[in-house]
């Protein structure tokens, strides 16, 4: 269940952290994807061509719409601070065939694709936009 309320989805998105610190990066990774798949889902709210004005993650989740641009932009943020070791190089990527992915450990997880998959077999799309861990760090940590 999605909490109606900004404090509220503040102190899950918190407690979500928290859970991931010590546990398998697979494990981690599903447990974040599941918790933005269930976020309220819109067609339209984030553009890449806008990624100056995207909001930051309190903007994010106290904004409450979630594109699945926003949803990754949602997914990629929490891994960032999570600051783990073991996950440092998540990317947001558009790819040509319109999907906003988060691809973590050089493209062997994909997240935002599906709610409970997190594994990648293969990735064959061409990427045309993306924004790095290591660009989101700079800004929010």
């Amino acid at each position: 269940m999605w909490p109606n309320i900004f404090a509220e989805r503040l102190d899950d998105w918190n407690l979500l952290r928290s859970q991931c610190q010590n546990i398998p990066i697979e494990l981690a990774l599903t447990t974040v994807n599941q918790w933005w798949f269930n976020a309220p889902w819109r067609a339209y709210h984030l553009h890449w061509d806008d990624q100056q004005d995207w909001p930051d993650p309190w903007e994010l989740l106290s904004d409450n719409i979630y594109c699945d641009l926003a949803r990754g932009l949602g997914i990629l943020y929490t891994i960032t601070l999570l600051d783990r070791n073991d996950i440092t190089d998540a990317t947001l990527v558009l790819t040509k065939n319109g999907h906003n992915l988060v691809l973590v450990a050089k493209e062997k997880y994909i997240l935002n694709w599906d709610r409970d998959t997190v594994v990648n077999t293969n990735q064959e799309d061409e990427i045309v936009k993306q924004v790095h861990q290591h660009f989101v760090r700079q800004q929010y940590n």
